[in-house]
């Protein structure tokens, strides 16, 4: 996936400037996809020099004017054919597993006071996911269906979540046991 595919399927909800789009993506899209806010408005450029966004200037009083982006017909069908290719696996980039990999090197103690640390991250993104589950998505049956497949994707944070909270409760366990006995990695 591409940035471009991020900030299109984003303005398909809601047309909006590009600063608003940073903003955006620093909530719902940015928990699966981030960039930064000169790659946003780089792209946003290209997009419509391309013709698949349509820019609306809007003039403000006690601001500089800004645009308003809007996905057009052919930004549309690019997103549409995208979406109909397979996609392929993206690979795994985690500083933490790195570390877990090189973890004789250091102590155990110090293994577990990073396993902790992140423990206590994803914990917190599982309580934000939860919430706005609970806020957004309460009555999801009557829903629309694009916010139905929005929800789909928070479902996919949440239990993703979940299992990597097993998966570090299982390395806790692990570095207690092997610990507790003498045993060396």
């Amino acid at each position: 996936m591409a940035l471009v595919h991020a900030i299109l399927a984003v303005l398909l909800e809601e047309p909006c400037s590009g600063y608003d789009l940073r903003k955006r993506f620093e909530g719902s899209v940015g928990f699966f996809w981030k960039a930064s806010f000169q790659q946003i408005y780089r792209e946003l450029t290209k997009l419509e020099e391309q013709g698949l966004l349509h820019a609306q200037e809007v003039q403000q009083e006690s601001r500089p004017d800004k645009k308003i982006y809007s996905v057009t017909e052919s930004g549309q069908q690019f997103l549409r054919e995208w979406i109909a290719q397979p996609a392929e696996m993206g690979p795994i980039k985690d500083d933490l597993l790195v570390k877990l990999f090189a973890g004789a090197l250091v102590s155990r103690e110090t293994i577990r006071a990073e396993l902790e640390h992140h423990r206590q991250q994803h914990q917190e993104r599982l309580a934000t996911y939860r919430a706005i589950e609970q806020n957004y998505f309460q009555d999801i049956e009557e829903a629309s269906s694009e916010h139905q497949f929005q929800y789909l994707t928070l479902r996919y944070g949440i239990r993703s979540e979940i299992e990597w909270l097993n998966w570090c409760d299982e390395v806790l366990q692990f570095l207690d046991t092997h610990l507790s006995s003498g045993q060396n990695l």
